[in-house]
């Protein structure tokens, strides 16, 4: 293994099949332009070392870790220290002999940690990658979920992505709508845990299998048409379906009664991001969302890889 190493991995945005991509439903997702990175190099010292940088290149998180025994030695974030001591001993029972030598890490992050654009699963597939081994079960053994996310973090292109039982479907897309120009993807100012959205979700027990049906063909559908008031029509479904499952008002509602075009929420519901299709500008489309008090608007090209 050379001295040192160099790893990156993309973000993500789920476009389609937001909760119900856990009971098997075929989503839609879209790896982002902003990623994170992770530099690795051995130091001659019996410890590990973990620093964090945020996309302005300052630290939001250092660690010390005892190389033997796995503890932390230093922090400033006890339950991220505590995250790490356990994805590194569960590295450690599948490759003890990367623990045989210390190690320097440095991840740093291309966008506002904030926004939800995966944080963890960049870090968890750029880790899976220096270590080499499986990304989806590297998850599966530290934060859980669907895996969509290590999926687009992997690949540079848009995905329909499935899970049933121990099948994991990933099929790559050469697609982005020809109306693209009136798509925005809106900063709602607040960060939404996705754990909790999914707990939320799975206190309501195995979705129907109608209900599964259903979202598989709206994403279908957002692929396929070349109609903005069909793809409107699609998101505005999806948006009504998750809505009365988990009786949480849809965000068109709660914020933007009076938009001129269709809102989705994106990921966990309350927070993150949501896509707008507008019908009218980039000028007048903006001002709108401005005079709504939110400034991160980005475009479909300034977003999606």
């Amino acid at each position: 293994m050379p001295d040192s190493q160099y790893f990156h991995s993309n973000g993500k945005l789920l476009l389609s099949g937001e909760y119900f991509v856990l009971d098997g439903a075929v989503a839609l997702a879209i790896p982002t332009k902003f990623g994170q990175s992770l530099f690795v190099r051995q130091n001659s010292e019996k410890q590990i070392s973990w620093r964090s940088l945020d996309e302005k290149n300052e630290k939001w998180f250092f660690g010390r870790f005892d190389l033997e025994h796995l503890e932390s030695i230093e922090s400033n974030d006890l339950e991220i220290a505590e995250n790490l001591v356990k994805i590194f001993s569960y590295l450690k029972a599948i490759k003890p002999t990367l623990f045989e030598i210390g190690w320097d890490f440095q991840t740093r992050l291309e966008f506002p940690k904030n926004w939800g654009l995966g944080t963890s699963s960049t870090f968890i597939a750029n880790l899976a990658k220096w270590a080499n081994i499986d990304a989806y079960e590297l998850l599966a053994n530290s934060f859980g979920g669907s895996g969509y996310d290590i999926a687009c973090a992997f690949n540079n292109q848009p995905l329909f992505f499935s899970q049933k039982s121990e099948a994991r479907s990933i099929t790559l897309l050469d697609w982005a709508p020809i109306f693209s120009q009136n798509i925005y993807f809106i900063y709602l100012e607040k960060k939404k845990n996705s754990r909790e959205g999914i707990q939320s979700y799975r206190n309501k027990g195995l979705a129907p299998s109608s209900l599964i049906d259903e979202i598989s063909d709206i994403s279908n559908t957002l692929v396929d048409t070349n109609s903005q008031t069909t793809f409107c029509a699609a998101i505005e479904k999806h948006e009504e379906i998750i809505s009365t499952y988990l009786g949480i008002e849809k965000v068109k509602s709660l914020y933007f009664s009076d938009f001129f075009g269709s809102i989705k929420s994106l990921g966990a519901w309350g927070g993150d991001f949501v896509m707008a299709v507008s019908e009218k500008n980039e000028k007048e489309t903006k001002a709108y969302f401005n005079k709504k008090g939110y400034s991160t608007i980005l475009s479909w090209n300034e977003m999606v890889l």
